[in-house]
């Protein structure tokens, strides 16, 4: 049980996003805009051209999509 977060990519969240049922609604600039229809659960994600996500930002996201630390890393 490692809470340590990983190095990832605006990329890498937004494939997890998808892979919990969020869809791509649209982009502004660099933030994409993701919703799940079941629930109308709406997350932003920055997208910012391969550069890595804050922790404080990382945490955020990860809190939002209701997943633990572990859990995050299991879908990515």
């Amino acid at each position: 049980m490692n809470p340590k977060l990983p190095v990832v990519t605006g990329d890498d969240v937004a494939r997890v996003a998808r892979r919990l049922g969020f869809e791509l609604r649209r982009q502004k600039g660099s933030h994409a805009i993701y919703v799940r229809s079941s629930d109308g659960a709406r997350k932003i994600i920055p997208i910012h051209s391969g550069r890595e996500l804050k922790r404080r930002t990382l945490r955020g996201i990860i809190e939002d999509l209701r997943l633990s630390v572990e859990e995050f890393r299991e879908r990515l």
